[in-house]
């Protein structure tokens, strides 16, 4: 059975794949995100594709390093109103995303790409809509307070999974989606390729 390796350094996906019973290790893979990012926007690239391009590029770079594995690479994006949004560089970055997504409504696209043998053999997308109630200036300052370097882990600078849920009135679609990866259908690839007991 060939070796997983998420091409990542995100603690949420480490997680979400150790709580789920995946054994794998970790390579945090030598991409220019930034650059990526901005060379797709300029050609007027639609968010679903950029977070398939990442993900794609990720895990395309650590498979040619480790050609025996699977190596799985995700990424997820953040857009309201035409507008993406990245991972904030500083509390200042982080509380003006939290003032554009406040009392309306974001669309959140995570992708997942397997690669094996320096080639993309399995892709999956998935794209969940959150509500984000109005918020004070005084909540954001608090909220941000509470979870500290936190808020620079993800693109809306929120975790769903902890004190992030007080931010939203509705969210439509899968929780492992927001968290950053589709969960569900990587699983269900794992045990087509046996790494998983069906």
């Amino acid at each position: 059975m060939p070796e997983l390796i998420l091409a990542s350094g995100s603690e949420t996906r480490m997680k979400m794949l150790l709580g789920a019973g995946v054994a794998f290790k970790s390579i945090k893979p030598a991409v220019d995100e930034d650059a990526i990012k901005q060379a797709l926007l300029a050609e007027g690239a639609k968010p679903r594709d950029i977070a398939d391009a990442l993900a794609d590029m990720k895990a395309r770079s650590v498979s040619y390093l480790h050609p025996g594995a699977l190596v799985l690479g995700s990424d997820q994006v953040i857009s309201k109103d035409g507008v993406l949004f990245s991972k904030a560089r500083s509390r200042k970055e982080a509380k003006e995303t939290l003032r554009a997504l406040s009392g309306g409504t974001h669309e959140l696209v995570s992708a997942a790409v397997i690669y094996e043998g320096g080639e993309a053999i399995w892709r999956a997308l998935d794209s969940v809509k959150l509500t984000m109630r109005p918020l004070s200036d005084e909540f954001i300052e608090s909220y941000l307070d509470t979870i500290g370097d936190a808020a620079l882990w993800s693109a809306g600078a929120y975790q769903l999974e902890g004190v992030g849920a007080q931010l939203f009135t509705r969210v439509d679609g899968d929780f492992f989606t927001v968290l950053g990866l589709p969960l569900l259908p990587v699983l269900d690839y794992l045990r087509r390729r046996e790494v998983l007991a069906v």
